[in-house]
């Protein structure tokens, strides 16, 4: 199965799209271990959220693959979201971005319920969202809530973003 974006113009947002078949059997290793039924629809979307830099809105996702009506786009990222296997940030300008991965807490036996555990950079300028994957993983953000507020405190859901300029809008500005 190959993935193909719409032709855009550069200096709309795009997505990466990829021909590589390890995306597409590592997006299908991934549904089926969530128990996730497989459709050409969620492959086609995580797959493109696995290649994916930074997160991407309903209409990024809907402007690459115009074969895909919106409903069933919706849909397709409500299920990814759901199963744990993609993660939805809130932007204060009211639109979800999507992301692959979730974090899973297993401190309790059995548990398997996805949790957003790291935080996120947003650019000012162009909008696009980053996930900061290595804060979550470290367990930096959930050491300063028991630190700060003291022991007992767990987070399930953590919104944190940090603002500025990526560096493509910080080198334009430079130029």
């Amino acid at each position: 199965m190959s993935i193909k974006a719409k032709p855009s113009p550069s200096n709309a947002r795009t997505i990466r799209t990829t021909d590589v078949p390890t995306t597409i059997a590592l997006a299908e290793a991934q549904l089926r271990g969530a128990s996730v039924r497989i459709t050409a629809a969620r492959v086609k979307v995580l797959a493109a959220l696995l290649d994916a830099r930074r997160a991407f809105s309903h209409q990024d996702v809907q402007d690459a693959f115009i074969d895909m009506d919106r409903v069933t786009l919706y849909r397709a990222l409500d299920c990814l979201t759901d199963a744990g296997l993609a993660h939805k940030i809130a932007g204060d300008d009211r639109v979800y971005r999507y992301s692959s991965g979730a974090e899973h807490d297993t401190t309790r036996q059995g548990d398997h319920t996805p949790h957003h555990q790291h935080g996120h950079f947003k650019c000012t300028r162009c909008a696009k969202v980053f996930c900061l994957d290595s804060i979550g993983e470290t367990g930096l953000l959930q050491n300063a809530l028991q630190e700060t507020l003291g022991k007992g405190f767990q987070s399930h859901d953590i919104e944190f973003t940090i603002k500025g300029w990526c560096a493509d809008c910080a080198h334009e500005r430079v130029l």
